[in-house]
């Protein structure tokens, strides 16, 4: 009986769950959950609002391609140009992104003492728990970044070579600054300058990294990418968007 009383209030809970369709408020119950199964249901549900929204921009968008090629038609096809363009850019993308429409201004093109010493990127200072500090700030970053599609963390070097787990890292905390699903793969520059220019923006963490550095990098050296998220995770903990555990 009380095995299946837990699933009835797992199956009703991801029931009220799925009414909600602000992933902030999804994003604050999942950093407070304390229970792994009410984390997985969040994460669920957080998975699907996020599945939701990328399918309602793509119907949108397939509405507003119908009505341009019918009015192409009726105007004798004086918009038949800007429909095989905007079909042609859909044939350019990956089936579950679209190309960012975002542009953000270039990040470090006056070299400030703060850039020059990330562009050297000099190993984190030594310290005996400091393997056990870098995997314990790999797997936050696997955590937050989770529910995002296309982005899949296992290192600080090239699992963020696209710029788009910089995006999604950001974008879990300051899911109103852009449109994750708009965001394009194979163009990392403009993903890194995003990134980079709304944390900065938001949080306050300087942009320790130049996105034409990275871009000409096969893959990002680990002690630059690691040294950046150190930096913005310090930012979030001033602002009290993280919460650390108190040493007593």
């Amino acid at each position: 009986m009380e095995s299946k009383t837990h699933v009835g209030s797992a199956v009703e809970t991801s029931v009220e769950l799925s009414a909600i369709e602000d992933e902030e408020v999804l994003n604050k119950m999942l950093d407070n959950a304390k229970d792994f199964e009410e984390r997985k249901i969040l994460r669920a549900a957080l998975r699907d609002l996020l599945k939701k929204k990328r399918d309602k921009r793509e119907q949108d968008r397939g509405s507003r391609q119908q009505d341009l090629r019918q009015q192409g038609l009726s105007k004798g096809g004086t918009t038949g140009g800007a429909v095989s363009i905007g079909r042609a850019s859909m044939n350019q993308q990956p089936p579950t992104k679209k190309t960012s429409g975002q542009a953000s201004p270039s990040v470090g093109s006056k070299t400030s003492p703060a850039v020059s010493s990330a562009q050297n990127c000099p190993s984190p200072a030594a310290a005996p728990n400091a393997k056990n500090v870098k995997q314990m700030l790999l797997d936050w970053c696997r955590a937050k970044t989770e529910p995002y599609e296309g982005v899949n963390i296992q290192n600080f070097s090239s699992s963020w070579k696209d710029g788009i787990a910089f995006c999604a890292l950001v974008h879990r905390f300051f899911p109103d600054a852009f449109e994750y699903y708009i965001l394009n793969p194979t163009k990392p520059k403009e993903n890194f300058q995003l990134a980079f220019s709304t944390a900065e923006r938001l949080a306050g963490c300087p942009p320790l990294l130049d996105p034409d550095d990275l871009v000409r990098m096969k893959e990002p050296d680990w002690k630059c990418v690691y040294t950046y998220i150190q930096e913005f995770y310090r930012c979030l903990v001033e602002k009290g968007l993280v919460k650390t555990k108190s040493r007593s």
